[in-house]
């Protein structure tokens, strides 16, 4: 495993007990990180990107010891946070060369052909004399994970990368994201977009109120929630019934009823079939029930 997680616990001065007993294993590729926000998902991406220290616990990046080895950890690591920023000054080259100076790259010929080189992996070498704060959303995205990148990083974090991009910058930086971590870098993918996770990541770990709810595939997942979703055909006088009882996934008008999509153990006294499950219901019936159901076999 590249990064293990060990006994992590964070407990901030007015008592919040933000993390609490986090033990993971992380594998090289793409892990993501799904939970609501106040999960505790940003609070572990800050420990993991040394930015936060922990109240207890260990983490181990790649042999590194991250609290006494804080230095080794921060050279191999890559960060692109959910606020990422550009200087307005800066064109997307002179950014990116920034960047690159900043993570250690003194040599200006090296510097210049690897800011290079990342440019056009990206897709961003010919809008690189635009203003970098200029740049669509989407474009922004792909500059914050190049200034990741630059120094070649064996870890990537990356922090609700999706949010507010349209459909399709949305597909575009997952699969430049995918493409990197097929080259044995580790990616850690925090979102709260389920979406996210179920076209890209083989291993994941679902937090709620900073506990882990489920650690494994998101075939895995699924499995785990097999004969929990159910189809319900309601008269209009039932529903708020149903709505007040189940989680509700979807309510669509049925002739002159409705059909109900809802996640739970079990159904009774409703006219309810299973219904095969994906992971958007997956992740609401492990929020919906107690924490750690992915230790009980």
């Amino acid at each position: 495993m590249s990064i293990t997680i060990r006994g992590l616990n964070k407990i901030y001065p007015n008592g919040n007990h933000a993390l609490k007993d986090i033990n993971l294993e992380i594998p090289t590729g793409m892990f993501g990180l799904l939970g609501p926000n106040g999960a505790g998902k940003s609070t572990l991406m800050r420990i993991l990107t040394a930015l936060l220290e922990p109240s207890s616990g260990s983490v181990d990046v790649f042999g590194y010891d991250l609290t006494a080895d804080r230095k080794q950890v921060r050279a191999i690591l890559g960060y692109l946070p959910q606020d990422f920023r550009f200087f307005a000054k800066y064109k997307t080259y002179e950014f990116l060369d920034y960047a690159a100076r900043l993570s250690g790259m003194n040599n200006r010929k090296e510097r210049k052909q690897a800011v290079d080189s990342m440019l056009e992996s990206v897709g961003l070498f010919d809008v690189r004399e635009r203003y970098a704060n200029r740049l669509s959303g989407g474009m922004k995205r792909r500059l914050g994970i190049a200034q990741a990148l630059i120094h070649k990083p064996k870890v990537i974090i990356v922090d609700e990368p999706t949010t507010g991009l349209d459909p399709e910058e949305r597909i575009r930086f997952r699969n430049l994201l995918s493409e990197v971590a097929e080259q044995g870098v580790t990616i850690i993918l925090s979102t709260h977009i389920v979406g996210d996770i179920s076209s890209s990541c083989r291993t994941m770990a679902l937090m709620n109120r900073g506990q882990v709810a489920f650690y494994g595939s998101p075939e895995e997942m699924l499995k785990r929630t097999e004969g929990k979703v159910w189809r319900l055909k309601l008269r209009t006088d039932e529903l708020d019934i149903v709505n007040r009882r189940y989680p509700v996934i979807s309510t669509i008008p049925s002739g002159i009823g409705w059909e109900v999509q809802v996640v739970a153990d079990d159904v009774a006294g409703f006219d309810a079939e299973p219904f095969p499950p994906n992971l958007e219901h997956a992740y609401v019936y492990f929020m919906e029930n107690e924490l750690n159901l992915w230790t009980n076999d």
